[in-house]
């Protein structure tokens, strides 16, 4: 009885010991593990914006946000999570960068990149939420995934203050960029349309740091004796990694309804310059639609029949000519660019295409050494020169002078530059005789 009783008592004990542990155990399996911590400085990603002149931007004028995130630790995957930036529009820039980065203390990092352009649309203060890097590292052979998030920016749209313009004004067309260029191009030639006949113009709008949606519609060309067939709006975005570039095409169709020549007026599109913030003017150029090209015109006139009065005044003007030639020496000859030259520049000038017009100047030059130097030898002329040859060949962008102004100037007619003293007879060397001393 004694043996059976002490077994018992036994039994219990280890009873009441098995559920102990077993207790035990269960309470450290249900307390929480403590957080995986690192230190702020080994984990950071910033956002911050490139303000143009560190000016407050107006609506619809880019922004670049720069994210740059310096991780000192190895990252197994990555993913970057983007509030919904509401009140802008917006494009990345190109595709993200890694590289490796050396800290303050020395030691490398890896270097996270991001270039992303915002376009306010509307004014106010607004506020852009943080961006959130989701990473998962490895800590010592575990994996773990943590979250770096950037601060939260508060983001002012100024208002506009000037009289005239500005984003919220429906005319003129707001334009906030960083440069604008203006191509236009016709075909065939509009001097030569004549009455019922077509012209096709191309004109294309450029646009730096903006997208092809915030460009302006198509202008309206319109004027007496012409009907005007508009046709598709082509828009394109390109992107670089300095900003969009914005590109429009406007097509139109003119077909001449009169037989006199028609004035096209020139169309003024203003804009904003988003680096020097003031306000200009890009001009789609006015033309002459009809008339003629000046030399052409006189070539196709037939000749009109001479009578004998005619033949008999034209053999004494050329007899009195040459007694003049005789008595007081010939003048210098009259020198003018031929119509293939001419016809060239004019056609680099209506495409807005200074090197062309360069290009075609240099070969005219080259044919015509008399006439290059008595364009040298014009104050007028070689002014014109220099400042096209700065915006060809200079290193600093310059603003194209008026081409259709430089065609007129280079084909007028021009006298043959004087020589001081007589050419020498290109065999004078082997003629036997040395030149006299001076």
């Amino acid at each position: 009885m004694v043996i059976l009783l002490a077994t018992r008592l036994r039994s219990a004990t280890l009873s009441r010991i098995r559920e102990r542990v077993l207790a035990l155990l269960v309470a450290l399996v249900l307390v929480p593990l403590p957080a995986y911590a690192l230190d702020p400085t080994d984990l950071t990603l910033t956002v911050t914006p490139e303000l143009s002149g560190n000016a407050q931007p107006y609506a619809r004028e880019m922004v670049l946000l720069k994210l740059r995130g310096v991780y000192r630790t190895q990252i197994l995957l990555e993913e970057m999570r983007q509030p919904a930036l509401t009140n802008f529009s917006w494009t990345q820039l190109g595709r993200d960068t890694w590289d490796r980065t050396r800290m303050p203390d020395g030691q490398m990092a890896l270097l996270f990149e991001r270039t992303i352009a915002i376009f306010p649309q509307h004014t106010g203060t607004f506020t852009i939420e943080p961006f959130t890097h989701k990473l998962t590292i490895n800590d010592n052979g575990d994996r773990k995934v943590i979250d770096v998030r950037s601060e939260a920016i508060e983001f002012p749209v100024a208002k506009w203050t000037a009289e005239n313009g500005g984003p919220e004004a429906p005319e003129p067309w707001w334009l906030p960029a960083r440069d604008v260029t203006i191509t236009d191009s016709w075909d065939p030639d509009p001097e030569t349309v004549n009455q019922g006949d077509t012209a096709r113009r191309i004109v294309t709008l450029e646009a730096q740091g903006m997208l092809a949606e915030g460009l302006p519609p198509r202008p309206v060309m319109r004027t007496r004796g012409i009907v005007t067939f508009a046709g598709p709006v082509k828009r394109e975005t390109i992107i670089t990694p300095t900003g969009p570039i914005a590109r429009a095409t406007y097509q139109w169709d003119l077909k001449k309804g009169v037989a006199e020549v028609i004035a096209l007026d020139g169309i003024q599109i203003p804009w904003f310059d988003t680096v020097s913030r003031t306000m200009r003017v890009s001009e789609i150029p006015a033309r002459q639609i009809g008339g003629g090209l000046p030399d052409r015109e006189d070539d196709l006139r037939p000749p009109s029949p001479a009578s004998w009065v005619t033949i008999g005044a034209a053999a004494f003007a050329a007899f009195g000519l040459g007694l003049a030639l005789i008595g007081f020496g010939a003048r210098r000859p009259v020198l003018r660019l031929g119509r293939p030259d001419r016809r060239a520049l004019r056609r680099a000038a209506g495409s807005n295409d200074p090197v062309a017009f360069r290009a075609a100047l240099g070969r005219a030059m080259q044919a015509e050494p008399d006439l290059a130097r008595a364009w040298h030898a014009d104050p007028q002329a070689a002014a014109a020169l220099s400042a096209l040859d700065r915006t060809v060949y200079g290193a600093v962008p310059t603003s194209a002078p008026d081409l259709h102004k430089l065609a007129k100037l280079f084909s007028q007619r021009r006298k043959a530059v004087a020589s001081v003293l007589a050419e020498e007879p290109g065999l004078a060397p082997l003629d036997g005789w040395g030149r006299p001393a001076r």
